[in-house]
């Protein structure tokens, strides 16, 4: 009986009307035709929940609302009532039948809902190997991810180097050594394309991505020459794109005069990090101008919004996408600027999801994979400050429908989750948001249940 309320609960007000309304149709319609001569229309509505057995009554559809709930009474309401004896033989069978229809009715997709909605670690392996085996590609002593599942063009810069975090998102999860080989040969394949120095690439925050892969590389296996080639790769973007315009931060793009949250935060992440890979304080101390300056004038201390951008003239463009309000909590946790981390953590949760869920992106276009970031920053805030209870059931079901929405085919999930993930072409970019908040959000089971 708990498992049944806890359901019809869990629909929110109107599906439980629906549902309980397709399921009273569908047993008076079966009674009608069974003993039509005991039940007639003008039975009076109380009559139908009448029984004997304390059990049996519960799931009572009222004509009316009952006056101490709200609006929220507008809908169908359910509510235990007295049993009542009524001496009608129809009455008392079209009851019985209808008690156990909606019984059976919720229980068993109740236990369907909550068996398939789960996820284990082994899932997580699932979905990571599947976008491996679709996109990720070696020659030459390098790797790189393909673009899309057809043809053999590579991921963009950017795309390609949060890709390597998916990889070392992957490792944290399973301390696989094979992962840190499969990172390795991806940094590789990435010097033989774009080389050692990027300064060639015009856009700030594309560098940015890519030095915050190889300094988590670093510190989590000490090679140096991931270390050095972040720290080279930061010094020269940090040099051209500082400036006091604007009360500081990092220009967006060389030739472009606005200040974005998306090379802001993940600058202050970069610096924070390499401030630890080098021991060097002056790292430190740009991660905390930078975070101070975004704080100051990209957040809104009231709702925890993150602002894209600002131009060079003071117009605030106000809209907030997921990937930066993750880099500004990252930041903000990694600082230890805990209010606004959570405050921005809750406003992504409350204000940019739609019935629990993170905003479905684009494939073949940045949004792909911004939930992928925006996770893996909340999440790791939230370990570290042990606020499981107020985010992890959301987080873990964003990863269940992550989850659920891979196709059978080839066990690909898109960025549009909860919706199913379409046969055609996928975007690797687009599809490694699924992979990364499996990685990063503890699983709902440890040992699959079957249905």
């Amino acid at each position: 009986m708990k498992t049944v309320v806890r359901f019809i609960k869990s629909l929110g007000q109107r599906a439980a009307d629906s549902w309980l309304r397709l399921a009273i149709f569908c047993t008076d319609a079966a009674a009608l035709v069974w003993f039509p001569e005991r039940v007639t229309p003008n039975t009076p509505r109380h009559d139908f929940a009448t029984s004997r057995w304390r059990p049996l009554a519960w799931l009572v559809p009222l004509s009316r609302p009952i006056p101490t709930g709200g609006a929220k009474n507008r809908f169908l309401t359910i509510q235990f009532i007295q049993p009542v004896t009524n001496p009608n033989p129809g009455v008392q069978r079209w009851w019985w039948l209808r008690a156990a229809w909606l019984a059976v009715f919720c229980i068993t997709v109740s236990c369907g809902t909550l068996t398939a909605r789960a996820f284990t670690s082994a899932d997580a392996d699932t979905l990571f190997a599947a976008h491996s085996k679709a996109f990720y590609r070696s020659s030459n002593g390098g790797a790189s991810y393909k673009k899309r599942t057809e043809g053999t063009r590579p991921a963009d810069f950017w795309t390609e180097a949060e890709q390597l975090e998916m990889v070392l998102d992957a490792y944290e999860r399973t301390t696989n050594a094979q992962q840190l080989v499969m990172f390795t040969n991806l940094f590789r394949g990435f010097l033989a394309e774009h080389g050692r120095s990027w300064g060639t690439n015009d856009f700030n925050d594309d560098i940015m991505w890519m030095v915050i892969a190889c300094t988590r590389a670093h510190l989590l296996t000490g090679n140096p020459e991931f270390r050095d080639v972040a720290r080279t790769n930061f010094d020269l973007c940090y040099a051209r794109a500082a400036s006091t315009n604007l009360g500081g931060g990092l220009w967006w793009k060389v030739g472009v005069q606005s200040k974005n949250a998306c090379v802001n935060g993940p600058g202050a992440i970069a610096a924070f990090l390499l401030g630890r890979a080098t021991g060097e304080g002056n790292y430190f101390t740009i991660a905390t101008n930078l975070f101070l300056w975004e704080r100051a004038t990209l957040f809104d201390p009231t709702t925890g919004r993150v602002f894209d951008n600002i131009n060079v003239n003071g117009h605030v463009g106000r809209f907030a996408l997921t990937y930066n309000q993750g880099t500004f909590v990252g930041a903000a946790n990694l600082l230890g600027f805990t209010n606004e981390a959570r405050l921005a953590t809750t406003f992504t949760m409350q204000e940019l999801c739609r019935d629990g869920y993170l905003p479905p992106g684009g494939e073949n276009g940045d949004g792909g994979g911004f939930n992928g970031i925006g996770v893996r920053w909340l999440v790791r805030y939230m370990k570290d400050r042990g606020e499981q209870a107020t985010f992890e059931p959301w987080l873990q079901k964003n990863a269940e429908a992550a989850w659920q929405a891979r196709r059978s085919s080839d066990n690909l999930s898109w960025c549009r989750w909860p919706e199913p993930t379409p046969p055609g072409p996928r975007y690797s970019w687009g599809c490694s948001s699924a992979v990364v908040i499996l990685q990063v959000v503890r699983p709902t089971e440890t040992v699959k249940t079957e249905n």
